[in-house]
């Protein structure tokens, strides 16, 4: 597969040469595009998906968020030196053998012996990545369904002391590591305490 964007994006019936390259101007053209397909219902559209991957490469510490409208608004980056790829034919026979799905974790098909790895939104102030956002009772509810998964899980998040004590009485052993923090709101990096909770492995 070759990314369209690389060399031209189809707009309208028009074909528009349409380099990607590390550009406020450009990012902001590609990212309006990209959140009209979404209006339109044309999510699922190879342009669509080559906007998404300039976008997600060029804005800022590749923040993917969504306002409550719907639409994606990550302001430009600040990277020196972006290196996009425009071939991702070598990925084809891997990405054959999964299954990418958009969907409440609760309808995700599993087995009783499947591996879960899971990373929900920190335990934070802001959690408004998309709209709803994702509440407490999203994180309960998170927790308890890990919970009951026989198989082999395992979780990160910011360990706060509720998410401690809710993976602690759900059965969960926790080990506690300090994480490097590349996105914060108020420029802040200092690394975070994260907690890795497990459970039947």
């Amino acid at each position: 597969m070759t990314i369209a964007s690389a060399g031209v994006v189809k707009k309208r019936g028009l074909t528009v040469e349409e380099p990607l390259h590390n550009s406020r101007v450009a990012y902001l053209r590609a990212r309006s595009r990209f959140n009209q397909l979404l209006a339109d219902g044309q999510e699922q559209s190879a342009e669509a998906a080559t906007l998404f991957y300039y976008l997600n490469r060029t804005g800022y510490n590749g923040l993917c968020r969504f306002n409550r409208d719907g639409r994606f608004n990550v302001p430009f980056g600040r990277h020196s030196n972006i290196n996009y790829l425009k071939d991702f034919s070598a990925y084809r026979d891997t990405f054959r053998k999964w299954t990418f799905m958009n969907a409440d974790f609760e309808n995700v098909p599993l087995e009783k012996n499947d591996f879960i790895y899971a990373d929900p939104p920190y335990d934070v102030d802001f959690t408004a990545y998309a709209k709803g956002g994702f509440t407490w009772e999203d994180q309960v509810r998170t927790a308890e369904w890990l919970a009951a998964h026989p198989g082999p899980v395992l979780l990160s998040n910011q360990a706060t002391p509720r998410i401690v004590r809710l993976y602690r009485s759900l059965g969960f052993k926790l080990r506690f590591l300090k994480a490097p923090r590349l996105i914060s709101c108020n420029g802040d990096r200092t690394p975070a305490k994260e907690v890795l909770a497990t459970k039947n492995i």
